[in-house]
């Protein structure tokens, strides 16, 4: 029996819901980011869907990476990365190669080994296959000098002369080891390398800058009447051209959905709205990863450097600005941005801060390091940081777009009713065409092989 206190006096809430509205957010989604690369890039319209990157002649050809397989701990040069040599580019399907490839012997070195001391004859290419070697130099009064690092099929030795630097082990290595008495045994018996070889040798000896470019002659310092070098500036034969990729879909949207609840928020438009953001960042993703035009791909091997100690630390990120000038911006994983971040604390550096577009971000030197989830992180834990110089007119790192195309909703991503099919559902392609390039090589650089987990 209900005593009086248990007697409601008034309408209860659940009942009285059936009378109310709610209060509604549009769809919420967790895989919206910032997407700092495509608000900082200078975007580029390409009017006729390819841009062309001209660039001066330049004679410095190869120095990318040598590849290997394993077999248990044997290692082994895949045959055609070989061509990524210098003095071995262009024969990338040459028969040669396969037999060079067997010719390499493997050597160990554990930490703090000396792989080869400074002084000794060059009499032989290093590999290094597995690990990471720091070259060290001496300095003016005898102290040692860093100057740099190898690692991941980076190469070391040039035929003829004594090594320049000590390469000491700075981690277990591997190292697979060439004599140039192979190699030359090689080219007697296969016309095409000893061809090769010679244009390698014809190529160094052009007059060029410190670049690889043709050298334009100019007379300075002169007194007098003296003849004036005649010159010209010549263009690379074969310029990289880029064409636009694309991030496409197709939404579906049932006319009744459409037609029927369709307030207070219209549904078709949160559907695109929620599309066209996926597709963001998909474009966001493919800027950085794509094998084609992608950043992380695309950078010069000479741009392209190793952290001294494994962390990222402040003279890792010295290193790569004073590889260009005009660094504009860092863009690293935001647990790259940590462990920077802990490296500095356990120095007593404390980098600065700035404000951009209403966000708060690290800098350092005065460049903003941007947070982007897209740049991929190993299983090892190991990440890259890049750092870029932007626009056309510093001949840095430019977005490509093409503007006006046919039902445009943003620059360069258009939605496009398919129409309606039998079964009454409404279908949109929604398309966003995009490109990226680097206009000269040291408007890239990368940090490879960062260490985030430790």
């Amino acid at each position: 029996m209900l005593t009086e206190s248990d007697q409601r006096l008034s309408l209860d809430t659940a009942a009285a819901r059936t009378l109310a509205t709610t209060t509604k957010t549009p769809p919420q989604t967790r895989e919206i980011s910032p997407r700092w690369l495509l608000r900082v890039l200078p975007w580029v319209d390409v009017e006729a869907g390819v841009y062309r990157v001209n660039r001066r002649l330049t004679y410095a050809v190869g120095g990318g990476r040598v590849g290997f397989v394993t077999t248990g701990a044997r290692f082994r040069v895949v045959p055609p990365s070989l061509a990524e040599l210098p003095l071995l580019h262009g024969l990338a399907d040459d028969p040669a190669l396969e037999e060079l490839a067997g010719r390499f012997e493997q050597r160990e070195y554990a930490p703090g080994e000396t792989i080869v001391r400074a002084g000794r004859p060059a009499d032989e290419l290093l590999l290094i296959a597995y690990g990471k070697a720091a070259k060290v130099g001496t300095g003016p009064y005898g102290d040692p000098v860093a100057l740099g690092t190898l690692a991941d099929g980076e190469h070391a030795g040039s035929e003829g002369g004594p090594w320049r630097f000590t390469l000491e082990a700075a981690t277990a290595c591997t190292v697979l080891a060439l004599p140039w008495t192979e190699l030359r045994a090689l080219a007697d018996r296969w016309p095409a390398v000893s061809v090769q070889l010679a244009r390698h040798r014809i190529s160094q000896a052009r007059p060029q800058n410190k670049w690889g470019e043709a050298e334009i002659a100019v007379a300075a310092g002169h007194r007098g009447e003296p003849a004036l070098p005649g010159t010209f500036a010549d263009y690379d034969p074969g310029p990289r051209e880029y064409e636009l990729s694309v991030s496409q879909t197709v939404l579906r949207v049932h006319t009744r959905v459409a037609d029927l609840f369709n307030q207070p928020m219209d549904q078709t438009e949160e559907q695109l709205r929620l599309t066209v953001e996926a597709v963001r960042e998909s474009q966001e993703h493919q800027l950085v990863n794509n094998r084609d035009f992608g950043l992380l791909h695309n950078a010069d091997p000479g741009q392209r450097i190793h952290t001294r100690t494994g962390p990222p630390g402040p003279d890792d990120l010295d290193e790569l600005l004073c590889r260009r000038k005009k660094s504009r911006y860092f863009l690293a994983h935001p647990r790259a941005i940590a462990a920077f971040h802990r490296e500095c604390t356990a120095r007593g550096v404390y980098p600065g801060g700035t404000e951009l577009e209403g966000a708060r971000l690290t800098v350092w030197r005065g460049v903003p390091i941007l947070p982007c989830d897209k740049i991929p992180i190993s299983r090892a834990g190991t990440t890259s940081i890049l750092v870029m110089r932007t626009g056309e007119e510093d001949q840095g790192v430019v977005g490509l777009r093409q503007s006006g195309v046919p039902d445009e909703r943003e620059p360069g991503l258009s939605v496009r009713c398919t129409g309606i099919d039998s079964r009454a559902v409404a279908s949109y392609l929604v398309s966003a065409y995009y490109s990226a390039a680097v206009l000269v090589p040291d408007a890239l650089g990368v940090l490879e092989n960062v260490e985030v987990a430790r």
